[in-house]
């Protein structure tokens, strides 16, 4: 490459979405740079589902195969290290790392998914992932018809119920604390056959991320084989928000249908935009954000 310091964009966040952007914008001769701290936030799911012709492989797998792939494309780079500031420069932006480096780009790509930031009850962290799990589609064939639990509350409870329904009729909701479940929605539960426990949670007994046990501070137990839990989260990344992209009412990025962000040259995709949090969606939202900072360049030397 004969700048190693200057790009045309710079990924950062080097998962499934940086990487699908980055093979849009290799095979269209960009020169991209991926920074990444190598901390995906799935890395604890023992296998990734949905995901057509990667159905059952680990995360690893699909991220080396797909890493693999990009790095047959000359004009993108690699580095390995976090990313911690980002200003507007004349002619783009400079991204300065930990480590004091600096590396300048026309167009920034934010890759960077999510931290979930986890309950304080004994055992979640270990289960995260592997038995308390975040969506029916990514892991709910594998606990079909198992004893299931979904720890929420009011309106996501009542988003996640009938979902979690249809793949097992064994199935409780841990409200942790006092149900804010209305009138309605309380009838609508009992209509189906879903009891409702208030009992705050202590730990979730479990044998290397796999649940076995609910333990509630009241001393009752409860055997469960999978958990349903949406933790709170923040952006993994404070460089988007600090660079003036605007965040949603939930906390993520705001893009458009374009994957832009509201600072010109800035692009955003991932789980640090959607809800969707699924390798599929990753992957599609990824090739969409280097399909369309390709375009807008292209654009530019057009015009």
């Amino acid at each position: 490459m004969a700048d190693s310091k200057n790009f045309d964009v710079i990924i950062i966040g080097g998962s499934y979405a940086g990487l699908s952007a980055a093979m849009a914008l290799g095979r269209s001769l960009r020169h991209v740079l991926i920074i990444d701290s190598g901390l995906p936030c799935n890395r604890q799911t023992p296998h990734s589902h949905n995901f057509i012709t990667q159905d059952g492989k680990t995360p690893s797998e699909i991220s080396a195969l797909a890493k693999q792939q990009v790095e047959k494309y000359t004009t993108v780079r690699f580095h390995n290290g976090l990313a911690e500031t980002a200003v507007k420069t004349k002619n783009g932006f400079e991204i300065t790392t930990k480590l004091n480096e600096k590396f300048y780009a026309k167009k920034l790509i934010f890759a960077t998914g999510i931290k979930d930031i986890m309950p304080a009850i004994k055992g979640f962290e270990q289960c995260w992932g592997i038995s308390v799990i975040h969506c029916p589609y990514c892991h709910g064939y594998e606990v079909k018809n198992e004893v299931t639990g979904i720890l929420a509350n009011g309106e996501v409870a009542m988003h996640v119920a009938p979902l979690v329904h249809n793949l097992t009729k064994k199935l409780t909701i841990y409200t942790n604390g006092a149900s804010t479940f209305t009138e309605e929605q309380t009838a609508q539960l009992k209509k189906q056959g879903i009891p409702v426990i208030e009992a705050e949670i202590e730990e979730l007994r479990h044998h290397n991320g796999r649940i076995e046990q609910i333990v509630f501070r009241n001393g009752d137990v409860q055997p469960t084989k999978a958990l349903y839990a949406k933790p709170a989260f923040v952006q993994h990344s404070d460089i988007p928000e600090k660079l003036g992209c605007e965040l949603t009412e939930q906390g993520f990025i705001k893009v458009d249908a374009f994957q832009k962000t509201n600072v010109p040259g800035v692009f955003a995709c991932g789980d640090n935009t959607s809800m969707m949090r699924s390798v599929a969606n990753a992957v599609a939202a990824g090739n969409f954000a280097g399909a369309m900072a390709n375009k807008e360049m292209a654009d530019e030397l057009w015009g």
